[in-house]
């Protein structure tokens, strides 16, 4: 059995943080007596990933996920825990490591503004130290899966945002990287730029092999791409599992979508509801009830004999609202 792509035990990362009162006297007194807070970013997070899969690391903003991914790259020491990365320690920071991971941030850039991208390209297969052959091969493939041709010889500075990530993904995977760390590789991109993205890292994906970490507020990318996801709540591991399986562990309910024949119904009118239920939604002749989902089965049953039932559905809440509710509870 292969070794996982990455692995990761009890990982904890702590930050020491001045604090700084304000006023002027305050300031100076600082400066000869600093006081500090311990902020913990991530707490005891493990979890291991096979080789070859893409998986989604999600939760609200503060959650830990970019200080994960800067461990797990390399550029932050963990304050305790072990990890490896492609068999490797990220941060030893080993030459042979550096050369088989890649990381995209969207809201950071390593193109050089004023030149083209293809100098900067160049400049990326010699850091990297990539055959010249092996650097135009790999250079065709990502122009043609991205579809670039064009921008190759513009000055990055005139460049849409867009066209600018198309840019940042050829630059990042020159190298043909192993592993590939991506910080909100959409950010700031309209809808039909985001949807190309995803096509072509899902491709992509299945033609390397390569290992692929994905954050992203967009849940459309996570969804398209990422059949397991990672959930960290305040630093520390809330899910781990399939997507599919996220609302069952998270949200103990189901919604029931009722058709009721041709009655229109109206929060003035509703029906006679067993105990439990809860009204979601009412649309013309619809009602979306929420239930607990160990009850379903016998409100469901009594739904169907008080009511004039035309058609029922029984489902899971949609990812998005389970992914609504952690993200609420998270900036509360």
């Amino acid at each position: 059995m292969n070794a996982p792509a990455i692995q990761v035990q009890n990982l904890t990362k702590t930050y020491r943080v001045p604090i700084r009162p304000e006023g002027l006297s305050a300031s100076l007194k600082s400066l000869l007596r600093p006081r500090y807070s311990e902020v913990t970013a991530v707490t005891d997070l493990s979890f291991s990933i096979e080789s070859g899969a893409m998986v989604g690391l999600i939760g609200p903003n503060g959650a830990g996920k970019t200080t994960t991914l800067k461990m797990l790259s390399g550029l932050l020491h963990p304050s305790t825990g072990t990890g490896t990365v492609a068999g490797q320690v990220p941060w030893q920071r080993h030459p042979d490591y550096l050369r088989c991971i890649s990381m995209v941030m969207g809201n950071k850039s390593q193109m050089l503004w004023d030149i083209p991208p293809m100098d900067s390209f160049r400049v990326l297969s010699e850091v990297y130290a990539v055959p010249p052959a092996e650097f135009r091969r790999t250079l065709d493939e990502l122009i043609a899966l991205l579809d670039m041709q064009e921008l190759l010889t513009k000055p990055v500075r005139t460049l849409s945002l867009g066209e600018r990530m198309k840019c940042e993904l050829t630059a990042s995977l020159l190298h043909r990287p192993t592993v590939l760390f991506l910080d909100e590789p959409t950010l700031g991109l309209d809808v039909s730029m985001q949807l190309r993205l995803r096509r072509f890292l899902a491709e992509y994906n299945q033609r390397s092999g390569v290992t692929i970490i994905l954050t992203s507020h967009y849940m459309a990318d996570v969804l398209a791409l990422c059949p397991r996801v990672i959930l960290i709540h305040h630093g520390r591991l809330l899910y781990d599992g399939e997507l599919n399986g996220l609302a069952h562990k998270l949200l103990p309910f189901k919604m029931l979508r009722i058709t009721l024949g041709s009655e229109t119904v109206s929060p003035e009118n509703l029906p006679p509801l067993p105990p439990g239920a809860e009204v979601a939604e009412i649309e013309s002749n619809v009602l979306t009830l929420r239930v607990p989902r160990q009850d379903a089965p016998a409100i469901t049953a009594r739904l169907l004999q008080t009511l004039p039932v035309a058609d029922l559905t029984v489902e899971d809440p949609p990812i998005e609202a389970v992914i609504d509710q952690i993200y609420t509870e998270g900036a509360a």
